[in-house]
């Protein structure tokens, strides 16, 4: 690999008026914690919905079991997709008040009973009861996507924001930030717990029009956490668009596609302004990239082809311009492999949560736990889990490697997606065991035997999510946070439309004359989601060795030292799995 370095710029913030930060007043963790609180907040309102949403879609919308199933992963994943559009927004006001209003109106469809279908038993009577059609299903999908698109907003930008509170120059902050990505996980899974006990336990009790409107009131006191901290955030100024400088790089490298690269690199564009005319917009801050061999096709984009005269920035771009557009291509198989990860999580949310619903849900005489609440075992796991992995293990990780974060972020998500395998293989084995039960000997299982699941994906998903939020925003340079970081939540997005077309094809698939398919009854006694547990526990193993390939040939841009080890060392350059899998 080339290293060449090409200029530098300073990080430039400024304050909620406009002018330059003050690093004794302005940003920090003191700041960042009102970013923190949006993310309870938001994460509590979202949840208690997206969590519970089968059983209201279920019983009082009266969709058949696989089609409920497919209404909530399609909601979830039209959230995370929506984050791309939030990451060119960067606005979270506008975020908040689309979730709200999409809140309320939820509230007023489970309020009045005419906006609804009329009350029927979907599971002894399913075939009978009227389902939720014409301007009740318009009322409700309305509602379902105004809360996915604010959101959508919100989401990659409260990790920015909050990131951006922390200077990648100081070494000090620059520590910090891995200890910010850690503590956003605590917040959500703070936010988490309390959605899936006490406002799911509200929607149960008291019904899902209270719950609906609690979550609007919460989302109001999210957006009051967020403008309190106004007066001390650090704001990046805006950059106009991030696709432009990345369409004038594809298109200039294939306008030039029959041009000769030059053996020496210094002869390459390095310039933001070639003459009167700007090569580059501003929309992103690439001035101190190093040079890579990879993607060379791409380096054709800087060869100048005019002597002496201006070349559009169409024709012309810079060498840090097109390590970007390299990096942002280099992340692509990673993420990639995230997918099927949120496959999994997919489904406990949807057929986990009608899985428990079948189960016996009485802990005490007189209490019994909703079946949604099942997924709070982990967030409690959880709340002490990430303090102490901060507290003990990170320290001496850090001692170990060398590193600021402990383990490299490619690591971490690598050791989530393996532990994530094991969690369809116990969701497999307690479904198998509570079908026998319930068909064979007619007797009915703890809720409880499915809490393993929840457990094992919570261990992964402290990994998995964090790590990739650390990585994207790690290899981002400024004004790109928030797309890369909303690619993090597309991961999440794919992987619920995925479940989605995994239940389509299996059902198609597994038809008989007998019977419908795997998934295609609404008595799960009648269904085999116990094989189709087992095809995800395969498909994910299946992925884990896949993202080992991916990760032992990525390497972090030189350049950017705080995304991995030190560019000094080219072994250490290698931020793969190499270490801990000894591949």
């Amino acid at each position: 690999m080339s290293h060449f370095m090409f200029g530098s710029m300073e990080e430039v913030s400024v304050d909620w008026r406009g002018k330059p930060c003050k690093a004794n007043k302005h940003g920090g963790m003191s700041a960042a914690i009102f970013v923190l609180g949006l993310q309870a907040f938001e994460m509590m309102a979202v949840a208690a919905v997206g969590n519970n949403l089968i059983t209201y879609v279920f019983n009082d919308m009266h969709f058949p079991l696989s089609k409920s199933a497919n209404v909530v992963t399609n909601f979830i994943g039209t959230v995370f997709l929506l984050s791309l559009v939030g990451g060119f927004l960067s606005d979270s006001y506008l975020g908040s008040f689309w979730t709200m209003l999409g809140f309320i109106l939820l509230c007023i469809q489970a309020h009045v009973p005419q906006l609804r279908p009329p009350h029927c038993d979907m599971v002894s009577n399913g075939d009978h009861c009227e389902e939720a059609k014409g301007y009740k299903a318009i009322i409700l999908f309305t509602a379902l996507y105004l809360v996915a698109l604010g959101s959508g907003c919100l989401k990659p930008n409260i990790i920015s924001l909050g990131a951006d509170q922390f200077t990648r120059e100081n070494t000090k902050q620059s520590k910090k930030l891995s200890t910010f990505f850690n503590i956003a996980y605590f917040a959500f899974c703070m936010g988490e717990l309390i959605a899936l006990t006490l406002l799911v336990w509200v929607q149960t009790h008291s019904g899902m029009d209270v719950g609906f409107g609690i979550s609007a009131a919460v989302m109001g006191i999210g957006m009051i956490s967020l403008a309190s901290g106004t007066v001390l955030y650090r704001n990046k100024p805006p950059r106009g668009s991030i696709f432009t400088p990345i369409a004038q790089v594809l298109v200039a490298a294939i306008t030039k596609r029959k041009q000769i690269c030059p053996s020496n690199i210094e002869m390459l564009n390095v310039s933001r302004n070639n003459g009167p005319n700007r090569v580059f917009d501003m929309s992103f801050n690439t001035e101190n990239l190093l040079h890579t061999n990879k993607f060379k096709f791409l380096d054709k984009a800087c060869i100048r082809t005019q002597d002496g005269k201006n070349e559009s920035p169409w024709r012309l771009c810079t060498v840090s311009q097109v390590e970007q557009v390299k990096i942002i291509i280099s992340v692509v198989p990673i993420f990639a492999c995230t997918i099927i990860f949120n496959t999994i999580l997919a489904q406990l949310q949807t057929f986990s949560v009608q899985q428990g619903s079948t189960m016996n849900t009485k802990i005490i005489d007189g209490f019994e736990i909703p079946p949604a609440s099942l997924q709070s075992i982990p967030y409690i796991m959880l709340i002490f889990v990430v303090p102490l992995y901060e507290t003990i293990l990170v320290p001496t990780a850090r001692k170990i490697t060398g590193n600021d974060s402990g383990i490299t972020p490619l690591q971490r998500v690598g050791i989530g997606l393996f532990v994530a395998t094991f969690s369809m293989v116990s969701a497999a084995l307690v479904e198998k065991k509570r079908r026998v039960s319930a068909l064979h000997h007619d007797e009915t299982m703890s809720i409880f035997w499915i809490a393993p699941q929840f457990l094992i994906f919570g261990v992964s998903e402290m990994f998995t999510a964090v790590g990739l939020i650390e990585f994207f925003y790690k290899q981002s340079l400024e004004g790109m946070q928030s797309f890369l970081t909303a690619m993090t939540y597309c991961s999440y997005s794919f992987g619920f439309y995925l479940s989605s077309i995994l239940v389509s094809l299996v059902n198609q698939i597994t038809r008989s004359k007998s019977h419908g398919g795997w998934l295609s009854d609404n008595d799960l006694n009648k269904d085999r989601l116990d094989l189709f547990y087992w095809m995800l526990a395969a498909l994910s193993l299946i992925n884990f060795f896949n993202y080992v390939f991916w990760s032992k040939f990525f390497s972090y841009n030189p350049s950017l030292s705080n995304g991995g080890p030190c560019h000094d060392d080219p072994k250490a350059r290698q931020g793969s799995l190499e270490e801990v899998y000894d591949i």
